[in-house]
């Protein structure tokens, strides 16, 4: 009966220790993590405002490209309606 009882209470305390050293790494792997992502969220929000630079850059182009289109169009336009001038 008596190895029942050391069992017993040795099991009781293997999962205190046990649950302690447990809580303490993850703590520190924990830790660790949240140190790790700090960087990457800070250089995604640098890549955030890349794209959205670009992204203006490119809405710029593309007005400045239909702009010219039209000029194009209005002088084809032009051109078209009075072949008979020359």
């Amino acid at each position: 009966m008596t190895e029942r009882d050391g069992f017993g209470s040795g099991f009781l305390v293997g999962t205190v220790v046990g649950s302690i050293i447990g809580g303490v790494v993850g703590a520190i792997v924990a830790s660790r993590q949240n140190q790790n992502t700090s960087p990457e969220t800070h250089s995604l929000s640098e890549d955030e405002e890349g794209m959205e630079t670009a992204r203006r850059s490119l809405e710029d182009k593309i007005s400045q490209l239909n702009l010219a289109i039209d000029d194009v169009r209005q002088q084809l336009g032009e051109t078209g309606q009075n072949p008979t001038q020359d």
